[in-house]
């Protein structure tokens, strides 16, 4: 991770822990082969696995960046730059609303992922409110990036008249 400074830690929600259990209890139904496992990950492995991979969800917002980590067996760590980010996007369906939880999927310029999207968050509290953040940070650098060339352009200015200025002394004290 970038060592900007931490604007935003995103909150996720419990209720992540239940929805990721039956979602994936689900699909194993679904599966032949997953229907046994299914009475073993009520159990108690899943309920293990589950909390976790909540433990383990990480969101950031820094100054330049949007930051997120995952996993349980398989660690993830993305690292967005806010000036790449394209669309922020609220994702429902009927199994998320049960949980009353919300994706919110970024979609950063070139699409790196097959999927069309480089990273969804799922339950994160307030996902409108931190969706404003990021979309407010990004336009504060958009709006950096815009005024720098100017201030650059200023110092270069600058910079020649002192060259300017040099030279002409130089001459002086050649002629001399």
């Amino acid at each position: 991770m970038t060592s900007d400074t931490v604007l935003v830690r995103a909150d996720f929600n419990p209720k992540i822990r239940i929805y990721l259990l039956v979602v994936i209890a689900l699909i194993m139904a679904v599966t032949v082969v997953g229907l046994p496992v299914v009475i073993i990950w009520f159990m108690g492995l899943g309920q293990y696995f589950c909390r976790l991979y909540y433990e383990n969800l990480v969101c950031t917002l820094t100054e330049t960046t949007l930051e997120f980590k995952k996993g349980v067996l398989f660690k993830v760590e993305k690292t967005i730059p806010l000036e790449n980010i394209q669309d922020l996007t609220f994702i429902e369906n009927p199994i998320l609303k049960l949980f009353d939880l919300r994706i919110l999927k970024i979609e950063t310029a070139g699409h790196s992922n097959a999927q069309g999207s480089d990273m969804k968050l799922i339950g994160i509290i307030e996902p409108r409110e931190f969706r404003s953040m990021v979309l407010k940070q990004r336009e504060r650098i958009k709006t950096k990036e815009v005024s720098a060339p100017a201030s650059s352009t200023l110092q270069d200015e600058k910079f020649l008249n002192e060259l300017a200025e040099i030279k002409s002394i130089l001459k002086e004290i050649r002629d001399k």
